[in-house]
């Protein structure tokens, strides 16, 4: 996929062009190129992130040795937090060797929780975008809208009716976050970020995944975070603010009574 990709970029390299590259490197199940293989020293999983970081600099490497990384917009992001044990006996668990691939975040893919959300997102385009780290809350889908006002492509009616154009904090010139943020775990059960604040939806569902080792986040009763203040998510303060659990509640049915 890299070598296409390569071979995609220099065949456009004078004209505009637009390539979406999704890799399979870090989903199971993992198989690296022989080249990778056993040369992280942590198992499969770690061979595949080599291959990852390898395959992206590969791409990064193409745009600057033709003279046109600076003019050209690259993001690299992902669909939903880690997953160390996905049903493979791959050893992940066994040689993390100390790594923790959360971070500070609770839960992991499949969980409500920040670790299963809140994902990586890194842009550049040297021209345009200065070094730094963007603090505002932002939403993958909301690149739909942001590269269509970028482009100045206008959107059929209709298109996109959960993406807000955010070009500028996308670009890092602008610092607004989104007014909210609708997160869902593996059992549909829903979470509303505003605010500063994180609620979650009450679910009878099941609230641990024991075969993948994740905290989904369901609990029969409504759960609140000061996500400003406590983005670990380790303090539930639902029975302190019921007025700010009854109010988002409330803002989270509007919107999904304005989906049906």
């Amino acid at each position: 996929i890299a070598l296409k990709a390569k071979q995609f970029i220099t065949r456009h390299k004078d004209e505009p062009f637009f390539l979406y590259m999704g890799t399979n490197d870090v989903h199971v199940p993992r198989v690296p190129h022989p080249r990778f293989e056993g040369k992280s020293g942590l198992g499969t999983r770690g061979d595949v992130i080599l291959q990852l970081d390898w395959t992206v600099g590969e791409i990064m490497h193409t745009l600057d040795s033709l003279g046109i990384a600076d003019n050209t917009l690259l993001i690299f992001t992902s669909d939903n937090g880690p997953a160390i044990d996905d049903g493979y006996q791959d050893e992940a668990f066994m040689r993390l060797n100390g790594h923790t691939p959360s971070g500070i975040y609770r839960g992991g893919k499949y969980s409500l929780y920040e670790a299963g959300t809140r994902i990586p997102f890194i842009v550049r385009w040297g021209d345009y975008v200065r070094p730094g780290v963007q603090k505002a809350i932002f939403s993958q889908i909301d690149v739909f809208r942001s590269l269509a006002a970028l482009t100045g492509i206008k959107l059929p009616d209709g298109a996109a009716p959960d993406s807000h154009d955010h070009l500028a904090e996308l670009l890092g010139t602008g610092h607004a976050d989104r007014e909210y943020i609708i997160e869902q775990n593996r059992q549909n059960t829903l979470a509303i970020m505003s605010n500063g604040w994180k609620y979650f939806e009450p679910s009878d569902k099941q609230t641990y995944e024991y075969r993948k080792s994740v905290e989904l986040g369901n609990s029969p009763t409504p759960q609140l975070y000061n996500i400003a203040k406590d983005e670990r998510e380790r303090h539930d303060v639902a029975a302190e603010h019921p007025d700010i659990v009854q109010a988002l509640a409330a803002k989270l049915e509007a919107i999904k009574n304005e989906h049906k």
